[in-house]
This record gives structure tokens, sequence and C-alpha cells, in this order.
């Protein structure tokens, strides 16, 4: 599972000409699912990501969380986070989770977000625009790959 999260001061998704999810601060986050992600998975990637202190306090340092910013979630599906481009110029999406896996992933990810912050979204499978102003720029890359060994990936950290 593979989360790109941007800070953002405002963002906004069209789909078919009209506006689908905005918001006025927060994340902008692109949701890759894979083949192989859990909901086990899902809940440590959402853990981690909500708990990223990546808004500047009083002292301008990085140490303030969405939580303490009354920030709010933009989160869009983009299966072309598992684009391989080893081979030839013709990325291969092999890697991608199906799309009623990734969907059902997708809309568990959004509604355990939405839990405990504001959720805006695009809208699964479609064409959209995304529109966003990246604050800092910030943009951080979550890998469950990366960030869990094999060992703990569905158990403890």
């Amino acid at each position: 599972m593979k989360f790109v999260i941007q800070r953002t001061t405002k963002a906004s998704v069209v789909v078919d000409g009209k506006t689908v999810g905005a918001i006025n601060g927060g994340f902008v986050v692109l949701v890759g699912i894979g083949a192989d992600d859990t909901r086990e998975i899902a809940d440590k990637m959402i853990k981690k990501m909500l708990a990223l202190r990546i808004f500047d306090d009083e002292n301008g340092k990085t140490n303030l969380a969405l939580s303490d910013v009354g920030g709010e979630l933009l989160i869009i599906s983009q299966f072309t986070l598992y684009a391989d481009c080893k081979h030839g110029n013709r990325p291969s999406f092999v890697k991608a989770g199906a799309p009623d896996h990734a969907e059902a992933l997708y809309d568990y990810i959004t509604g355990e977000c939405a839990k405990q912050f504001p959720v805006q979204t695009g809208i699964f499978g479609a064409e959209m625009t995304v529109s966003l102003v990246n604050d800092g720029p910030f943009t951080i890359i979550l890998d469950s790959n990366q960030l869990f060994t094999k060992e703990n990936k569905n158990g403890s950290e």
C-alpha cells in the first residue's frame, strides 16, 4: 500500500466538470492499493499517516499533527502509484490491486479516516482533475513495503 501525502492549504477534485470533493487545509492523500494489501495493513498506514507531525508550531518547527491544526483529508485513489517502469517505456500495473479488491480497501480507508477527521474523496476509477496548493511544498511517501517488514507487516510494528 502506498500513500502520497501532500500538506495543503486548499485542494479539490473534479469529475466530469463537477467538484466532487474539496478541503480548506490538511492533507491530499493519493492512495495506491497493491494486490496483497489487507485491512490490517491499511490500519497501520492510517495510524502512521494521521500521526505525522508535519505542520508548523508557533516556532516554525514541524511538531503539529493533523488533529492539532483542525485539518481535513482529501483522499484520492490512484492505482498508477504501482506503475512498474523497469522494462520499456510503457508502465506495467500488474502489481496494483484488482479493482474490486482496491475499491473495497479504498472505501475502508476513507471510512476509517472519516471516524476522526472530515474526509472528502474523489470517485474510485474515474478520470479526475486534482488541484491543490502544496504548502511548503511538503510531500511524504508512505510505502507499507518499506515501513513494515514481512514479519510485522500484518502484526505489530
